[in-house]
């Protein structure tokens, strides 16, 4: 395969960094599934990119529906390749864009997966708060749930931008759009305590870098640890099942609809650039409505 391929995806992956400010995570979805389009071209005899026809990409769909990987999967896959060849069309490293030519499968609908208060209450128990790590796990939770935030926007905030004062934190959003989010009396008495008491020891006498959020080594805790912290708190709870922080956030905007919040403030609290993002919720709220009715109503 010619040297400029490897080259390319270098040169796309500084462009997500840089231009797009996309989170690592996002990032090494992209490079895996780029990498994964490569060793198709090899196993098909394509040494460039220019090479790539129409043709040979419904041989690679069709390989991905033999893996019998769901419509989401490759529609995420031809998605990243089509923002890929998007990138190299500008750059004029490639003359065309076949993956124009395909149509991205339709997903099947599906609403948000998010956790019962109840389920919330058994998570939130299940944070020790006697250790340096565990009240960082538990400011961790607590922030999450309060905020709604991403997982790559709470990696980031420093703690500058917390104002401990107004209850309120500063976020970096996609598309370098900032917003002040609020947050409630729990997470705001967990992260004084964490700040306080658990943050320095964590730090242990090392630089002070800024983050909030600090591993057990000193160093910032990434996207990736903050998903590792997530995952042991649900098995140390009685609850079954993986979490994840997109999860705490459909939690977030759930609640917060289904208790009277107007969709025009959740958007903004989310940092949805489109409305069309949040009325995703308005389905959740009016089916847990519908199980509460079809549950208790004597007549339903």
């Amino acid at each position: 395969m010619e040297a400029n391929v490897n080259n390319s995806l270098k040169l796309f992956i500084e462009y997500l960094q840089i231009e797009k400010n996309y989170s690592q995570y996002t990032i090494e979805h992209y490079q895996q599934d780029i990498r994964g389009f490569f060793l198709f071209m090899s196993e098909q005899g394509l040494t460039g990119l220019n090479d790539v026809e129409y043709a040979d990409i419904r041989i690679y769909l069709t390989k991905l529906f033999d893996q019998q990987l769901s419509r989401k999967s490759v529609a995420r896959k031809i998605s990243c390749m089509r923002s890929f060849y998007k990138f190299l069309l500008r750059e004029k490293m490639v003359e065309d864009n076949p993956f124009s030519l395909v149509s991205i499968p339709k997903l099947e609908k599906r609403l948000p997966d998010f956790f019962y208060e109840e389920e919330l209450a058994q998570l939130f128990e299940a944070c020790e708060t006697e250790t340096a790590l565990g009240k960082r796990n538990k400011t961790l939770l607590e922030l999450l749930y309060a905020t709604g935030i991403r997982v790559g926007e709470c990696s980031n905030i420093q703690v500058k931008e917390v104002d401990l004062s107004l209850s309120t934190v500063l976020i970096h959003g996609k598309r370098k759009k900032d917003r002040y989010v609020p947050f409630g009396s729990f997470a705001q008495d967990a992260m004084e305590d964490y700040i306080k008491n658990g943050r320095p020891d964590l730090l242990n006498g090392k630089d002070d870098h800024g983050y909030l959020f600090v591993n057990f080594r000193g160093g910032p805790l990434t996207d990736r640890g903050i998903r590792d912290v997530l995952n042991k708190l649900i098995e140390k709870s009685a609850l079954t099942g993986k979490i994840h922080p997109h999860k705490l956030r459909h939690s977030f905007a759930t609640h917060m609809m289904s208790n009277g919040a107007d969709m025009r403030t959740v958007q903004e609290l989310l940092g949805h650039a489109f409305l069309s993002s949040t009325q995703v919720y308005t389905h959740v709220t009016k089916e847990h409505l519908r199980s509460i009715y079809l549950a208790h109503h004597p007549r339903a």
